[in-house]
This record gives structure tokens, C-alpha cells and sequence, in this order.
């Protein structure tokens, strides 16, 4: 498939990783209330039941035509949250990659060159940026995570947590000439919302926000005005929806057109109006994910969308 501007937003080729050692992290659980102990559930249960879900996830994607790049995580350096690679980089159309600081220094060990050489070598990469040196300073910007990404109208929302620091964001849209969009949310306990990739998704023709998390209804204004004029309808997500990760979706270019991936529990709490409403634009494709939810992230932490021209 010929790069496109299409493509821009909605990638056709994607960077996931299937781990072994599968875990929901005690390291992070501490600000990210989406994430569940499994106390009764052997950790080799877990692990297996997490390796199948990527395994069949892939299989899914790659049969509606996506280029999937799959990377093995062995446990072998203490990553329970590898699986989530969307977090420590990204990608850009023109050749720019960024890789990023993160806030658990459990999760700085899921850094990999192999996935930055992959992307080098089948990709045409004109620049490498890595924030990673700025942890020491504790400052922290975690990627796909904490931004949501309107390619096309260059604005990069986020929300402010611990795991999104002004000062790395400023760096950040300065190198890849994004503007910050900023606004302030909060979950069932009053604290704010550790990703905005869980109650945010841009897709080329809409998108789907969690507008009842914003704790300012000025800026949650601001933000829909925004995306109305940026050409997108805008769907609206309840708080109850944003838990079933209904906002953790990404929108990805297959063979026979553009497809929203989710999982298979957020798929069942849209409406059907939702849907329609969604399917308008892009084919709904739900992926079977529930233990690896139990980390706190869903389908769309699962991929890091590759949006780099091909070299062949």
C-alpha cells in the first residue's frame, strides 16, 4: 500500500509485542485506577492466558491486511508491561521517531534497539529524538499514552498527570511541530487520569471522548470545538464506558479500508448508535483482551501505529 495522506492518521503497518512473563505491574498501580489485582490467578496462567490474547490479536489484524511487526518479550529483564510499546516511542510521518521518559522505572527496561533498528532498516527514518536522559530530572512524557495524536491538524491533546510533564510536552512539540491542546481530568476518586489515550481516540473522520472526566467544561468545550473544525464528528463517552476502555481504540488502514480496533469489552458497551455512528467512517474490529486489561491498558496501548514510509 503507497504511503498516503490517509495513512497519516490511520497507520497500516504497527509495532506489537507478545510477552511471557505477563503481569500486572504493583509498580504502576498506584495512579492508574484502571489497573486490577489478580491475587487468585496463578502468575503462569496469567502470563500464557496474556501470550494467547496478543497471538490471536495479531492474527486478526494481520488478516485484515495490517503489517504487523511482532516482537518477543521473554520476562528476562523484569517487564511486566511490555506489551504496552506504545508508550516508550513513537513514530512521524517524514522520518522523525521519539523515544520517551517514563514514570516507572520498571517500565524504562521495556526500551528496545532491535525495534528501533527494524524501524530504521524497513522504514525511512531521518531522525531519532530520545527524551529517555531527562528520568533523571523526573520528568516524564510516556509517549502514545499521555498524547493523542490529530496527525493531520498537528495538535497533540493531553491530559496532566505525573506521566505527562509541561515542560518534556513543550520539548516535544517544538521537535515535531505539534500544539499542545492541555486539560485537566479526573477519575471516581478525584485524581487525574494517568493516560489520555484511555478516554481519547482520534480517527481520521471522528472521534470518540470521554468529555464527563474533563474537570473544566470551558476546556472540554475548547477541545470539542477544536476537533469540530479539525472535520471530525465528535462521539461522546460516558465515565462508565471509559472504564470498559471504550476510549482505548485506534484507528488503523487495512486492506479494504480503514478499521477501529478495541477490545472486545468496549466494543459491548457502545450503543448502538454509537457504532453506526462509528462504522460510518471505519469497520469496528473488537480483539478478545480481558487479561491484558488487567494491567490497566487496553487495544490500543497494545499498538504502536507505524507512521513512516516504507522503504520498499
Amino acid at each position: 500500500m503507497a504511503f498516503s495522506t490517509c495513512l497519516i492518521q490511520a497507520p497500516a503497518a504497527v509495532v506489537m509485542v507478545r510477552p511471557h512473563a505477563f503481569a500486572p505491574n504493583p509498580a504502576t498501580a498506584a495512579d492508574n485506577s484502571f489497573q486490577r489485582a489478580s491475587p487468585a490467578i496463578a502468575a503462569q496462567t496469567l502470563a500464557t492466558a496474556a501470550h494467547d490474547e496478543v497471538t490471536q490479536a495479531v492474527a486478526r489484524l494481520e488478516a485484515e491486511g495490517i503489517r504487523v511487526h511482532l516482537f518477543e518479550d521473554f520476562g528476562e529483564y523484569g517487564t511486566p508491561d511490555s506489551v504496552f510499546p506504545n508508550n516508550w516511542f513513537s513514530t512521524h510521518a517524514g522520518g522523525h521517531v521519539a523515544i520517551y521518559s517514563m514514570y516507572s522505572p520498571s517500565r524504562r527496561r521495556e526500551r528496545r534497539h532491535d525495534v528501533i533498528e527494524m524501524l530504521k532498516q524497513e522504514y525511512r527514518v531521518q531522525d531519532v529524538i530520545d527524551y529517555s536522559g531527562l528520568e533523571p530530572d523526573e520528568l516524564f512524557l510516556e509517549g502514545t499514552g499521555a498524547m493523542v495524536f490529530d496527525h493531520l491538524s498537528r495538535v497533540a491533546y493531553t491530559a496532566r498527570s505525573n506521566r505527562a510533564d509541561p515542560i518534556v510536552l513543550e520539548r516535544f512539540s517544538t521537535h515535531f511541530n505539534f500544539e499542545p491542546m492541555v486539560f485537566d481530568t479526573a477519575d471516581e476518586n478525584g485524581l487525574p487520569i494517568y493516560h489520555t489515550n484511555v478516554l481519547m481516540c482520534v480517527a481520521t473522520e471522528f472521534a470518540l471522548v470521554g468529555f464527563e472526566a474533563f474537570t473544566s467544561r470551558a476546556r472540554a468545550e475548547e477541545v470539542r470545538v477544536r476537533l469540530i473544525e479539525s472535520g471530525r464528528e465528535v462521539i461522546e463517552l460516558t465515565n462508565q464506558q471509559i472504564s470498559e476502555f471504550a476510549g482505548n481504540a485506534i484507528e488503523l488502514s487495512g486492506r479494504d479500508g480503514r478499521i477501529l480496533a478495541l477490545s472486545r469489552r468496549a466494543f459491548d458497551c457502545l450503543a448502538r448508535e454509537q457504532r453506526e455512528r462509528i462504522e460510518l467512517s471505519a469497520r469496528l474490529l473488537p480483539l478478545d483482551v480481558p487479561t491484558i486489561e488487567m494491567a490497566g491498558g487496553s487495544v490500543r496501548c497494545m499498538i504502536a501505529g507505524i507512521h513512516l514510509s516504507p522503504r520498499k
